[in-house]
């Protein structure tokens, strides 16, 4: 099965900046390695298919929305095309930018490294053995560079330092090389930003925001003819330098004088101070809206601020939580305000003008332990160590419920059959029933004693709920219905870490570290049926769909299928190979060597029971044929070198008499401006896999569950749950190119017998009538190939077309084959997309109904007519 990465849940944000792409709603933000996109106009989140080598912290798009420069911690830049989602260009800049912004006209990139600021070309679509190219650099910085803010012309650029300066460089060359340097704050620069005149467009003054709550507005003095500095003596004259834009195919001319006197050599002067006054709470994100002339700042405190300048009237300030804010943006229209907060894992989006939220979503803080598939695939639960269970939807990726009642580790949950319900094990000793349509807890399963829940699981009709501990090693059963405790399995010498019913009995499997698995006959009492010995501890077990088989995961890296009924062992999966790689920065021993981590923790089925999933304390997740018993295919989970257990082999050049290099905590951080990238270690608690490495975030896979479709499956990984799906997350449409598409274009392409094309463009049109006449022009026996060809997007608008015309026209037999047809190619999409179809589908099926209703009377009142007709056909 050809299974591809799809999307990434879990994590909205994670430190570093958010953007918009140009003009669009499309919000950029950077995943740990990943870029996560979140349009806010379709409500849906997606995350681009390529990765760094390292956690992304930086990202620049260009003024089209077109391009991509994402930067990672480790100096490396990936410049990707937006829209085909592919990376055209790799660059390294030797050390990790601190800012990176686009200039307006697109064609240079100013990155800042270090204490340099960098000019780059931006790469065209010309093709290139290497497209950046440095054009110049600017030195003289005391301390690394905070933010950039271009000129509208691109001839200037404004940075603001952390050395208590802001500085007005001058790009094109010619026009000297001394900046210009804003004085007087007393702490390190945060924002630097150009005011413009509306109806000018030029620049009229400077706003410089420091991280103590200052912000200086500077004019810009009028009638200023400052000139150049006087050449030294003797020097001969020469022609002025060539512009940036060198390569054109222009003859290159002597630089003239400028009409006006360059920004970093005109005259400005301080015309007042403002301050924030939210001591002793540090400023620590900003930004400015040129055509609203306003400020958004963001406090180390959770407060965030909207001021119009130059006057400083606050519009609004309030406090979305307590920690940091570290990044605060505009969108291009300047409605919406969005603010990330790295500690917690959140972005939100906040429409200023009515005061409300046009986009909240909070990822797991801590390691995500579980997940669990709703029955018709278009939901998944997790719950991690953060006490919280989150309900997602597959589809959009979006996070629509949290459930925060437990009091600490999260560790199994599961959907209930009749897709509602949902339950939740924890550490906190209770079991909770949640309501999915009130979104409440209306039920809590606990024990006489306190007790440590690990695994969970119920029966098919959902009266009997089960859940093995970590401290007791027993088995609890209670009713669904009433509450109550009803049974205690005792048997188990270890924590029963898997659990599962059979799909056909009310058999329960329950597996335990000491190296049995055991089968219980729940309903009739009778303890233990049945026990499989083992060599090692069994770490977890899996029913097969049909009931027919059990595998589980020993210590020692195999996996075990055992026959339930028999009782006999079929196969047998050495994995001990397969899963291993990646060694630990503390490791002593080689990842060859090493018996650390190579075995599976987590199994899980396909829906048809022909393969296997299982992942473990690795950074792979491996896929097995059963029958052959062989490795189909290894999931590489990440490629980011920010995590330990990546590398095979470590950099003897990064080991210190300290230790390994990047376990020092060297930085030079200030503890009160909190964190700037969201750490999200183990709470440990004695489960499978955790093992303490300093604070450093391990490479591993805690749980893999396939979706009941068996058309993707989504893992529990250390960068959050990956989603792996055969089918197409991207569609390329070619009528959604900048053509012509006019009713003329439908009718010409109908005469000359294009169909598809025309269904195509008629569907891009939206106009009811020319849909209808393209549906009646196409053969019956083209219907299967056009209805393939049919975008995704576009199915919507054809049901709802196929509703009405049940209604309306007489040919019912040939819009039912549509219909039928339809249902056929894209029955996959359709399920997994019902609730975004749904209205569109209860009107297909009101008209059917309806129209299965009439025929029926109609044939009820005629019948006898019907019989003499039929007899009288017969006879002639």
């Amino acid at each position: 099965m050809n299974y591809r990465f799809q999307n990434l849940l879990g994590a909205p944000y994670r430190g570093g900046d958010a953007v918009f792409a140009g003009d669009s709603s499309v919000l950029l933000s950077a995943v740990g390695n990943r870029v996560a996109t979140t349009d806010l106009a379709a409500s849906s989140s997606l995350t681009l298919p390529f990765e760094s080598s390292a956690n992304i912290t930086r990202l620049a798009t260009s003024p089209s929305g077109d391009f991509l420069l994402a930067c990672d911690d480790k100096g490396r830049a990936l410049y990707a095309n937006l829209r085909r989602r592919a990376v055209l260009h790799r660059v390294s800049f030797k050390a990790a930018p601190s800012a990176v912004r686009f200039s307006p006209d697109g064609q240079l990139i100013a990155v800042a490294v270090g204490k340099l600021v960098q000019i780059w070309r931006s790469p065209s679509f010309r093709r290139e053995f290497f497209p950046f190219h440095l054009l110049r650099v600017f030195p003289g910085f005391a301390a690394g560079v905070t933010s950039f803010d271009w000129s509208p012309d691109s001839a200037s650029l404004l940075v603001a330092c952390k050395d208590l300066t802001a500085r007005l460089l001058p790009v094109k060359r010619g026009t000297g090389n001394k900046p210009f340097l804003f004085l007087g704050h007393r702490a390190a620069v945060v924002g630097a930003f150009f005011a413009t005149d509306k109806k000018s467009g030029r620049v009229h003054g400077v706003y410089t925001v420091s991280k103590d709550g200052a912000i200086f507005t500077w004019n810009l003095v009028e009638g200023n003819d400052a000139a150049s500095p006087p050449p030294s003596p003797g020097t001969p004259e020469q022609d002025g330098e060539p512009e940036l834009d060198a390569g054109s195919s222009r003859k290159r001319k002597s630089l003239e004088e400028p009409s006006t006197t360059p920004l970093h050599l005109a005259k400005w002067e301080l015309q007042k101070k403002n301050f924030f006054m939210q001591a002793p709470a540090k400023l620590t994100a900003c930004d400015y809206h040129r055509d609203l002339d306003m400020v958004v700042v963001g406090f180390s405190n959770g407060v965030f601020g909207l001021y119009q300048m130059p006057d400083f009237v606050c519009h609004c300030q309030l406090s979305i939580s307590r920690e940091k804010i570290t990044t605060a943006i505009f969108n291009s229209l300047g409605n919406w305000l969005v603010f990330g907060c790295a500690k917690l894992g959140q972005l939100l989006v906040w429409e200023w003008r009515s005061e409300s939220y046009i986009l909240k979503q909070q990822g797991h803080y801590f390691d995500v332990n579980c997940i669990a598939y709703s029955p018709d695939s278009q939901l998944i639960a997790t719950g991690a160590d953060d006490n919280k269970v989150k309900v997602w939807t597959a589809a959009s990726g979006f996070c629509f419920i949290t459930f925060s009642e437990h009091t600490n580790a999260v560790t199994a949950v599961h959907f209930m059959a009749n897709n509602h319900s949902l339950l939740s094990a924890s550490l906190d000793g209770t079991i909770r029933a949640w309501d999915l349509f009130r979104y409440r807890n209306f039920k809590t399963f606990t024990t006489p004693s306190p007790r440590q829940f690990v695994s969970l699981t119920a029966d098919q009709s959902g009266e009997v709920i089960c859940a093995g501990t970590l401290d007791s090693f027993e088995i609890y059963v209670w009713s669904m219905k009433t509450g109550r405790l009803l049974d205690v399995l005792s048997g188990h010498q270890g924590p029963v870490h898997g659990l599962m019913f059979s799909p056909i009995s009310a058999i329960l499997a329950s597996s335990s570290w000491d190296k049995t698995v055991r089968l219980w006959d729940v309903f009739e009492s009778k303890g233990a049926v049945e026990t499989f010995q083992h060599s090692h501890d069994v770490l977890t077990l899996a029913y097969r769909p049909d009931g027919r088989q059990i595998a589980c995961s020993t210590l020692d890296g195999l996996i075990n299928f055992w026959d339930p009924f028999d009782g006999l062992l079929m196969y047998t999966i050495e994995g001990r190979r397969d899963i291993s790689g990646g060694r630990l920065m503390t490791d002593r021993r080689s990842a060859a060597n090493t018996s650390i981590g190579k075995y599976f923790t987590t199994l899980c089925y396909s829906a048809d029971g022909s393969y296997i999933l299982a992942g473990g304390n690795s950074k792979y997740i491996c896929m097995y044929d059963i029958g052959e018993q062989v490795l189909l295919r290894r999931f590489q989970i990440t490629r980011n070198l920010s995590l330990d257990g990546v590398l095979d082999f470590l950099n003897s050049k990064n080991m210190t008499d300290a230790g390994p290099l990047d376990l020092i905590d060297d930085e030079d951080s200030d503890v009160e401006d909190g964190i700037d990238q969201q750490t999200r270690g183990s709470l440990g608690h004695g489960l499978p896999g955790s093992m303490a490495n300093r604070g450093r975030p391990i490479a591993r896979t805690k749980c893999v569950k396939f979706a009941p479709t068996g058309r993707s499956f989504a893992a529990a990984t250390t960068d959050g749950v990956l989603l792996y799906s055969v089918d197409e997350s991207f569609i390329f449409d070619p009528t959604d190119l900048d053509i012509d598409v006019t009713p003329e274009k439908v009718e010409e392409a109908l005469a000359e017998n294009q169909q598809q094309r025309a269904l195509l463009l008629s569907l891009r049109l939206n106009e009811d009538s020319l849909i209808k006449q393209c549906i009646f022009a196409v053969d019956p026996s083209n219907v299967r190939a056009i209805c393939s060809s049919v975008p995704f997007k576009y199915l919507q608008r054809l049901i709802d077309a196929f509703a009405d015309l049940l209604e309306s026209c007489p040919h019912l037999e040939f819009i039912l084959l549509w219909s039928q047809e339809l249902c056929k190619v894209d029955g996959s999409y359709i399920q997994q997309n019902s609730r975004t179809l749904l209205p569109a589908l209860k009107s297909l099926q009101k008209s059917i109904t309806k129209l299965h209703q009439d025929l029926a009377d109609t044939c009820s009142s005629n019948e006898y007519m019907l019989k003499y007709l039929s007899s009288a056909g017969t006879k002639s």
